[in-house]
C-alpha cells in the first residue's frame, strides 16, 4: 500500500478529485491543509520547485504537482 500525503486547500476542485481518486482505490491518505497547517505552504513551494500550487501529492517519496484525474 503506497504512503500518500496530499497538500490541499479548501475549495480546490483538483484537491477534491485527487482525494477521491485515492479513496476510491481504498488507499489511505494523509491530508495537509496549507491554509491551516503552519509551514505547509512553504513546504509545498519547496516540493513544487518554487510554485505555489495545490494539490501537491507525495506518493512513496515521489512528488506529483497538480492532479489531472487519475
Amino acid at each position: 500500500m503506497p504512503n500518500v500525503t496530499i497538500y490541499t486547500k479548501p475549495g480546490c476542485p483538483y484537491c477534491a478529485a485527487a482525494k477521491e481518486h485515492y479513496r476510491s482505490q481504498n488507499i489511505p491518505i494523509k491530508e495537509i491543509d496549507v491554509s491551516v497547517v503552519k509551514g505547509a505552504k512553504e513546504e509545498v513551494i519547496r516540493l513544487a520547485g518554487g510554485q505555489s500550487i495545490v494539490p501537491v501529492i507525495v506518493e512513496d517519496g515521489k512528488v506529483i504537482v497538480g492532479f489531472g484525474g487519475g
